[in-house]
């Protein structure tokens, strides 16, 4: 018999509230800014998948149907927090701080796309590629809060196929040993690649986890942002005032590919996903404003012009930093550098002159 851990839904799919809602949901000014963020987020998106397939970055991971997550966990982090994020974090990122010039030349393999400029986004991690690794740095960093007798909390993301990684199980179990501010938000968006979410794990909910560790585990709709936020704030509150790690399962579903070198297409059927887009987040929340009057078609047409030239400006600025020094390759890789990578940099510097004066024809 699997244990009642909480589920959280405010909104149904097509906007109606389906229990009574928490009280900050009346502030429609918040409501608006959230939704802005989060098409936002969707036509940013839909402009690096565009760049990625015409050759201007490299592989990118969409966050398409998932940007009720990030909007809102970013929306909630105080300066102070630390975020440990995961490839599909776009949202949360550019709640922190993170220029979309910056997630661009990240993609595009330029170092300093992790060169956060803002200062709300230097504290936080930079993008964490291999599988569920960031879950550790941020006990790691939570420790040190701890030790420190700091009120600050380190936010980390996974998709549903990190939970079934050591890495992840490892964090839980060393945050619930050692009691640390941490929030584990599992963005449960039903593919781990082309491994579905019902062959992943024996367990009904992802949330369960938790429990092993001795944290609290709750699940919620992560196409729902005021359930998100309303979980968010709670899971911070707690982990901030010393009384533990949460596990929160974002239950979402991934409309995109994985990356833009996969297709989805050959490992799921159109029908599962036409469904998935009847639930999608940004749909949901504009039924919800226009229900209160609030939003109109009016509105929504400002809105996406406003974003489009957005995005836009951000692409340019983009395109405008310039090609990066090869020899980048060697910073950031050592703390102390060693004499030995000095030598390779300087040969490798040598080379490049050469090249440029037409000496190397190899």
């Amino acid at each position: 018999m699997s244990p009642d851990l909480p589920y959280t839904r405010y909104l149904a799919p097509d906007g109606r509230s389906v229990v009574e809602l928490p009280t900050w949901a009346d502030d429609f000014n918040l409501l608006t800014r959230l939704y802005r963020q989060m098409v936002l987020t969707r036509l940013f998106d839909q402009k690096a998948v565009a760049l990625q397939r015409t050759g201007r970055i490299g592989t990118y991971a969409p966050t398409l149907g998932q940007e009720a997550i990030g909007v809102a966990t970013g929306s909630l982090m105080q300066a102070d927090d630390v975020l440990v994020p995961y490839y599909r974090d776009t949202a949360v990122q550019l709640m922190r701080g993170v220029r979309m010039e910056e997630i661009l030349l990240y993609w595009g393999g330029d170092e300093r796309g992790s060169d956060f400029v803002d200062p709300r986004a230097v504290r936080d991690f930079p993008i964490c590629v291999p599988i569920a690794t960031q879950a550790l740095h941020a006990c790691g960093v939570a420790t040190a809060f701890k030790i420190r007798g700091e009120h600050r909390v380190a936010v980390t993301t996974c998709g549903d196929g990190a939970t079934s990684k050591g890495d992840f199980l490892e964090a839980l179990n060393v945050a619930g040993a050692w009691q640390l501010p941490v929030v584990f938000v599992v963005n449960d968006n039903q593919w781990a690649i082309s491994v579905p979410r019902r062959i992943q794990c024996g367990a009904p909910t992802l949330a369960q986890k938790a429990i092993g560790a001795g944290i609290h585990g709750e699940q919620v709709d992560g196409n729902d942002i005021l359930a998100v936020c309303d979980r968010m704030r709670q899971a911070l509150a707690r982990a901030r005032h010393g009384k533990g790690p949460v596990l929160l399962e974002c239950l979402s579903y991934r409309l995109g590919d994985h990356t833009t070198a996969d297709d989805a297409t050959r490992y799921r059927c159109a029908e599962e996903v036409r469904q998935a887009w009847e639930e999608e987040p940004v749909k949901r929340l504009r039924a919800f404003l226009a229900s209160q009057g609030v939003w109109d078609e009016g509105r929504e047409q400002a809105l996406i012009a406003d974003c489009q030239a957005e995005v836009q400006r951000a692409v340019e600025a983009f395109e405008a930093a310039g090609v990066q020094p090869l020899s980048s390759v060697f910073e950031h890789v050592y703390a102390r550098w060693p004499s030995a990578l000095g030598e390779q940099r300087e040969t490798l510097e040598e080379r490049l002159v050469r090249r440029q004066g037409g000496e190397c024809h190899e």
